[in-house]
């Protein structure tokens, strides 16, 4: 194995290449902060990525001559790009982020990688991230890997041999964290709600954040739970070692919790490396609806930016401005809904940290639709659960101005039938 370091690498990006950024934890920094120190001799490289960990400098407006960023899903480090006119947003359902690259359609010069430190026998791994990477090896003209000893070693779609790398170079860094397991009494409310519509054996899908957490803390006493996501974090853990998540009863993954990424604290990257109870895919598969509806019991948790009275969920934009983006979320809520008794579940808070209204009678001016109105199921707030199953429209504005905080129920009402009624 011939190892080289992080300069020479950069050496062989040229202008004009796209390059595609592995993912959330797994993002190669060192192998980044190289070619961004070749700014002054490349132009019109373009980045592109789902969600990063890392301060993303060529992300700054000062290289816009230099690079353009391209977000499949826009994270916090990059999310001024579009304002700034140095970056854009491509739509797509990450179940089909993979096919890209495959088909063609985003044509790849350069994957820049992290793996874990070769074996024996030449094989490394993908660690906490898989998602698109795969197929961005499999794609791209070059493969550049930046070698971690601190990388986790996952199964899976995450095992790649050396043979499928043309360079390598070695920097070994703690991998970046990303957990946040406090939550407050809204949250707490919230989780209350969405347990008591688990029942055991039910197959889970959630994310990060206050509101995953609380669901999570409040399923320890729930038996034979299975796992079938996008991503998880630490508190997966918690429900292993209390014996609620076994994966014993789901049909399709030998008893393993399947992912296609995971993000938390070196507690959690500790807790998988060489375990085989985990295995990560790829996101066709771990996103596919067809694959997820097979899991019985299958419970989609996702959330919302805000959702209108008709159900229509608002959840990559704030009005007409990208903040995040589709990710997975119509892929499992498809899933979950075509699952023998599974649920579709969007759980957020009734209200903005700034007190504004999240249940609106129409959405922003600009607003993404990324779940349709008829793609919605339970919809959770603090207030309680909102069941749009076979409910008309009319049932559908009272279900949700009832679930919405009091003091905008009224208001709701009003607005939504002042203007869709005749005069």
């Amino acid at each position: 194995m011939n190892y080289t370091t992080a300069q020479e690498a950069a050496k062989l990006i040229k202008s004009g290449d796209r390059i595609y950024l592995h993912a959330v934890a797994c993002t190669p920094n060192h192998l980044i902060d190289a070619i961004v120190a070749r700014a002054s001799e490349l132009r019109n490289v373009e980045f592109c990525h789902i969600h990063t960990l890392g301060n993303a400098p060529y992300a700054d407006p000062k290289y816009k001559e230099s690079f353009f960023v391209n977000s499949f899903f826009v994270g916090g480090n990059v999310r001024h790009t579009i304002r700034e006119g140095n970056g854009t947003y491509t739509p797509v359902f990450l179940s089909e982020l993979p096919s890209l690259f495959d088909n063609g359609l985003v044509p790849l010069d350069v994957a820049l990688i992290q793996v874990s430190t070769p074996d024996e026998n030449g094989y490394c791994s993908l660690g906490p991230s898989v998602v698109a990477a795969a197929a961005a090896i499999r794609s791209a003209k070059l493969v550049i890997a930046q070698v971690n000893n601190y990388m986790p070693k996952t199964f899976g779609d995450a095992v790649l041999h050396i043979s499928q790398i043309d360079v390598l170079v070695e920097h070994h860094t703690p991998l970046l964290t990303e957990y946040s397991a406090e939550f407050g009494e809204v949250e707490d409310k919230i989780g209350g709600y969405i347990a008591e519509m688990i029942e055991d054996g039910s197959t889970l899908q959630m994310g990060i954040g206050s509101i995953p957490e609380a669901v999570l803390q409040r399923l320890k006493n729930h038996k034979h739970l299975g796992l079938h996501t996008e991503m998880f974090a630490d508190g997966v853990i918690d429900l292993i070692e209390a014996g609620a998540l076994d994966c014993s009863q789901q049909t399709i993954s030998n008893g393993k919790a399947i992912s296609t990424f995971l993000i938390g604290t070196e507690r959690l990257y500790k807790y998988i490396d060489n375990n085989p109870f985990f295995e990560l895919r790829e996101c066709s598969y771990t996103n596919d609806p067809f694959i997820i509806q097979q899991n019985p019991k299958m419970i989609a948790i996702n959330s919302a930016v805000e959702i209108d009275v008709t159900g229509q969920i608002c959840a990559d934009s704030i009005g007409a401005n990208i903040y995040s983006g589709v990710g997975g979320q119509v892929d499992f809520m498809r899933g979950a809904t075509r699952s023998q008794g599974g649920k579709a579940i969007i759980a957020m808070s009734a209200t903005t940290k700034k007190g504004g209204n999240k249940i609106v009678p129409f959405l922003k001016k600009g607003a993404g639709v990324v779940t349709s109105r008829a793609h919605a199921q339970y919809i959770v707030t603090e207030y309680g659960v909102a069941d749009l199953r076979g409910k008309s429209i009319v049932d559908r504005v009272h279900a949700l101005a009832n679930i919405a905080h009091p003091d905008f129920r009224e208001d709701i009402l009003r607005e939504y039938f002042d203007n869709t009624r005749n005069k």
